[in-house]
């Protein structure tokens, strides 16, 4: 009897001293961790410069929600552009790797949950040996542990946070970069068309050109002009010819373009030709822009999530200064015959606590995410600043290049005036036929001219929208961190 009670006061002598051991490093640990800072202020989006309204923008603001629709592009009217821009939405591979980079966001959100669950093993082995002058020996073994590194200070979670941050930056990569397709199907769209058109009123200013050097090898022939007037006609008819070779090998490389964007090989599509004007329409732009716009544009949306992300992994390697404590438990079996290996077990309970007391590296880690964190605030900076000269431009573009085809209308109806006029005047004899050509001539740039300009405030008006951030609804960070 005295000998069980001397083993009773053994174990529980022993199980006292481990008590009072582990309260011991668990009053250490909560002295250390009062003497590392892991204090972090409230998150803010990183301050810039303020911008109330547009500097080329006329009339009175209006809202922000009523300005742009999401379907922007059907304000051309034009049923062949909607067909496109939904094939290259469905087809384009760019957009399908940002679709995929959003699903490698989302697993990682649970990759990072996983850090706070327990993880467990399970092993079995053999061991056979046989040594000289000694019987063949076997032992046969199964063991199992549980491991669970308790996550009392909110490590794991911090990191599970700004791996949602990344997530909704990856969001708004796609929509940076669906917003970015879809400019590029229209502007090369237009592109291709202006070409179509220039190609036709080149083909008739080389044939008026043609007439022209007939005129005049005639006018040679009888000793009216030099030799050096036809000579400086050919000159001209080759230096249009080679301009017509350009507009086609142009038109070329621009419905290649386009066949990539649609997410077909290039040359495997061949869009139809069409002529710009009677097909695509000038939307109307609305007066009153508001600045607060800028808060629809994916890639400002994207860089501000990454300030986020860089915020909270700040906060997460501060935290790994602090102790850690983890559970294991671990039970197994060992038998020299496999008949008898479930017949004994063995079990086990550890709990432990590691304290950091010197680990240059985690204080080195904290340095690196606080330098990080100011670099992603300087590239949400930046692409504030370039966001607010896109829109700028944009608008200067617009605004100048409408001012512009009001002088260029009049200037081709003057002209046309003229040609008219000169037509009438070669029916009675009063004029020639060359001064007829010469009038078309001038008549066919001016109308280049204008259909260049037609296709310039297309392509502005589709920058301005996407400087804009599209139809986008606008997103606020600083909601996504409170329902965190």
């Amino acid at each position: 009897m005295s000998a069980l009670l001397s083993s009773a006061r053994q174990r529980f002598y022993r199980r006292t001293l481990a008590l009072r051991c582990v309260c011991a490093a668990t009053v250490c640990a909560l002295s250390l961790t009062a003497c590392v800072d892991t204090s972090m202020p409230d998150y803010k989006r990183p301050d810039t410069p303020a911008k109330a309204s547009w500097s080329d923008q006329k009339g009175s603001p209006v809202s922000a929600a009523a300005t742009i629709e999401p379907d922007w592009w059907k304000g051309f009217h034009d049923p062949y552009l909607d067909t496109l821009i939904a094939k290259a939405i469905a087809g384009n591979f760019d957009i399908k790797v940002l679709a995929a980079r959003i699903d490698v966001a989302g697993t990682q959100i649970g990759e990072a949950k996983a850090g706070a669950l327990p993880t467990m093993d399970l092993g079995a082995g053999a061991d056979f040996e046989k040594t000289t002058h000694q019987t063949f020996s076997k032992q046969y073994n199964l063991a199992a542990q549980v491991n669970w590194d308790i996550d009392i200070w909110g490590k794991v979670e911090k990191g599970v946070q700004a791996q949602k941050a990344e997530f909704h930056a990856s969001e708004a990569d796609w929509r940076a970069g669906y917003l970015e397709l879809v400019s590029n199907v229209s502007s090369t769209y237009f592109q291709i068309l202006q070409f179509d058109d220039q190609i036709e009123q080149q083909q008739k200013t080389l044939e008026t050109n043609r007439q022209i050097l007939a005129i005049y090898d005639g006018q040679r022939r009888n000793g009216l002009v030099p030799q050096t007037q036809v000579l400086r006609q050919q000159a001209e008819i080759n230096r249009l010819t080679n301009q017509l070779l350009d507009l086609r090998r142009s038109r070329a490389l621009a419905n290649n373009a386009l066949c990539t964007l649609l997410g077909v090989p290039a040359g495997e599509f061949q869009m139809p030709k069409g002529h710009l004007q009677q097909r695509v329409q000038l939307p109307a732009v609305p007066d009153g822009l508001p600045a607060q716009l800028l808060a629809r544009r994916p890639d400002v949306v994207a860089a501000e999530f990454r300030v986020l992300e860089a915020y909270d992994l700040v906060g997460q390697a501060k935290l790994a200064q602090l102790p850690t404590i983890s559970l294991t438990a671990h039970g197994g079996t060992a038998s020299f015959a496999l008949t008898d290996l479930l017949k004994s077990f063995t079990y086990g309970f550890m709990p432990s606590i590691n304290i950091p007391l010197l680990d240059p590296g985690v204080r080195a880690h904290v340095k690196v995410t606080q330098a990080q964190s100011t670099v992603a605030e300087q590239q949400y900076r930046v692409a504030v600043m370039a966001a607010f000269e896109e829109v700028e431009n944009a608008l200067v573009n617009v605004n100048s290049h409408k001012e512009q085809r009001v002088e260029l209308q009049q200037e081709v109806a003057r002209l046309q005036i003229v040609a008219d006029q000169i037509q009438s005047q070669l029916r009675l004899g009063v004029v020639s036929q060359l001064e007829v050509f010469e009038t078309e001539r001038t008549l066919l740039e001016a109308q280049q001219a204008l259909l260049a300009n037609h296709q310039q405030i297309l392509s502005d008006t589709v920058l301005l929208y996407k400087a804009l951030g599209g139809g986008w609804p606008s997103v606020d960070v600083q909601t996504e961190v409170k329902e965190h």
